[in-house]
């Protein structure tokens, strides 16, 4: 009878083994799904004169703070020994690869804002406003001086 009772705890621990995967699994699924609206991860920038992709920038998230980083450059004549010569701060003369562009941005809401965007390619430095749409698709990243009005909005692609 031992034998019988062993076998039938056997099969209630993988079934109850099953389920956990399952669950797990499920539980995954919707975390990822919530990821999709947060900006962390790697997103394809495009340039705004030719309409090509330029760079992947790298968003993390580090204490509530979000920053984005210069991981990859896409242009054809990119050199990753390129140095940011127009920037006025601690930036100046540093690598644009590995360069953080986006600093001190919190999330507010749907949106997430209160930080600054860096233009490696004119050294200047802007108020910066994400937000996440498209189902996580794609990040609109905004750039002003002042009210928000007042800039202009890059779309981000989402890299998979």
């Amino acid at each position: 009878m031992k034998q019988i009772s062993n076998a039938t705890s056997w099969r209630r621990l993988g079934a109850h083994a099953l389920v956990a995967v399952a669950l797990l699994g499920g539980g995954a699924n919707a975390a990822m799904a919530a990821d999709d609206t947060s900006p962390i991860g790697v997103w394809k920038t495009i340039d705004d004169n030719t309409g090509k992709p330029k760079a992947l920038v790298t968003i993390s998230e580090k204490d509530g703070e979000y920053v984005g980083t210069i991981t990859k450059g896409l242009g054809e004549s990119d050199d990753p020994e390129r140095v940011c010569s127009a920037c006025t701060d601690a930036r100046k003369g540093q690598k644009m690869l590995g360069m953080q562009i986006i600093r001190g941005v919190r999330k507010d809401g749907d949106t997430y804002g209160g930080g600054k965007i860096l233009d490696p390619e004119n050294g200047k430095e802007y108020n910066c406003k994400m937000t996440v749409v498209d189902g996580g698709k794609k990040l609109d990243v905004r750039g002003f001086i002042g009210i928000s009005l007042i800039g202009r909005t890059q779309t981000w692609i989402r890299e998979q």
